[in-house]
């Protein structure tokens, strides 16, 4: 062949060779992401471990519970101090002996039982509730055997310091959240639910009932059955559980002298005041000799000479009506509307039935105590033993209702830890949605090409 039959060079078919550039940008994104897109993605459980920890306890604790019960306490100490000067002088000779030695250390227990038992998760004591419960009914049958013997009963161990009523009551509030928040309680049945309520509830009181301190009883009783309709029972066991009650309490009057005497005595009260008992004649006239605004703090009479019995326990309201006048009663009123109101918030924000009811039953129980010491003071009820919450003068009392704030608040920590929690992950996977399908889409697409290009080559 001929140069002239062979085509020109410039028409030759040629092997195209496709080159197709590695997509350089792209791929140092996949191979180097950013630490925080590795961090959300790769591990989220240490994300939210860390946004638990940045949490600190003032961050987490319930401010207005705080302030409520804190302004209670702070007017107790006022009235504490007002109610013992006197008898602090004449027993000690130091007219602040009393409330610096007794009562400034029992609320510096108090409030160190708070700490520990905001901080502590309040789930971690549920297992105890049956080791609770047996001590309590143990201290009880204790009390009844050897107890100290005070105003013909007996209520108390430890030279008085200790009265395991007291306990009882916290002891009701918190097996009863544990074991009506458990998987395996039938609530709503009445061979396993009603029965062993009834059960527990005996055993509890009728130790209580024979010291005598029908007070507690009726706290205990009142209390648990709020409870168990909380935890969902159905209202015709709760109108048998009431029909008990009343059964066993009006026994309970008919047997014992000293409280068919101030059953008597109210009675004959709400026709004629003058012919009320001692205690309340002596109540009434404190409010009267208040007025609007009081007499001045630490002004009050009726408390010298046992004028007004037990003025720094039980009749304390009375002493406040006094010296604060219906103002200052008033305000303390408010401030237990106001802590019950926020109890009822916390168990609504809990995150567990065990939660819920274990604030619920604290709340009741200490706004069954004030109800009832309030009601006795106004000549409502009858004459009763009860103190008044955060500002009567006690050591065990102050401790178990200061240990139940303390769980309250750690419901409410468990719950703002969880929520913020929560809102942190759901922002985090906000933020990391679009980046993430950027870097999958980005891996793929540099996967295809590179592919295409070594069967190209």
């Amino acid at each position: 062949m001929t140069d002239q039959s062979m085509p020109p060079t410039s028409m030759r078919p040629q092997r195209v060779t496709r080159r197709v550039a590695a997509p350089t940008q792209p791929e140092e994104r996949q191979v180097m992401p950013t630490p925080r897109a590795t961090r959300q993605v790769a591990a989220p459980a240490v994300e939210q471990r860390e946004a638990e920890v940045k949490l600190g306890l003032w961050a987490t604790l319930d401010k207005p519970l705080l302030v409520i019960v804190g302004l209670l306490m702070v007017i107790g100490s006022m009235m504490v101090f007002s109610t013992t000067f006197n008898w602090s002088l004449i027993e000690r000779g130091s007219s602040t002996a009393i409330f610096v030695q007794d009562h400034l250390r029992n609320v510096a227990l108090g409030l160190g039982a708070l700490v520990f038992f905001a901080v502590v998760d309040y789930r971690f004591w549920k297992r105890f509730s049956p080791l609770l419960l047996l001590f309590t009914l143990a201290a009880l049958i204790a009390v009844l055997t050897f107890g100290d013997i005070v105003f013909n009963a007996r209520r108390s161990l430890i030279g008085g310091r200790f009265q395991p009523s007291e306990l009882a009551e916290f002891t009701t509030v918190f097996y009863m959240a544990a074991w009506l928040s458990a998987r395996n309680t039938r609530v709503n049945s009445f061979v396993f639910g009603l029965i062993p309520f009834g059960v527990l509830v005996t055993l509890l009181v009728m130790p209580i009932a024979l010291q005598p301190d029908l007070s507690s009883a009726v706290v205990i009783v009142l209390t648990a059955v709020m409870m168990y309709f909380a935890a969902g029972a159905r209202l015709w066991h709760l109108g048998l559980a009431f029909g008990g009650a009343l059964f066993a309490g009006v026994f309970l009057i008919q047997s014992n002298d000293y409280a068919q005497i101030r059953v008597d005595n109210y009675l004959s009260g709400l026709s004629d005041p003058t012919q009320a008992g001692y205690h309340t004649q002596q109540a009434i006239t404190a409010f009267v000799n208040g007025g609007w605004f009081g007499k001045g703090l630490g002004q009050g009479t009726q408390k010298f000479n046992n004028a007004l019995p037990a003025p720094h326990t039980d009749s304390i309201f009375a002493v406040i009506g006094e010296e604060l006048g219906v103002v200052g009663a008033a305000l303390v009123v408010l401030l237990f509307i106001a802590f019950v109101i926020r109890g009822f918030q916390i168990a609504r924000r809990s995150v567990d039935p065990f939660g819920a009811l274990l604030s619920i039953g604290f709340t009741l129980w200490v706004a069954i105590q004030a109800l009832l010491n309030i009601a006795v003071m106004t000549n409502l009820i009858p004459s009763s033993g009860l103190p008044l919450p955060f500002i009567s003068y006690g050591g065990s009392a102050l401790l178990v209702l200061l240990i139940g704030v303390g769980l309250m608040l750690n419901v409410s920590r468990v719950a703002t830890i969880r929520q913020t929690t929560a809102r942190r992950r759901r922002s985090s996977a906000t933020d990391d949605w679009g980046w993430g399908n950027r870097r999958a889409r980005l891996s793929g697409t540099g996967r295809s090409r590179s592919a295409t290009q070594i069967r190209r080559t």
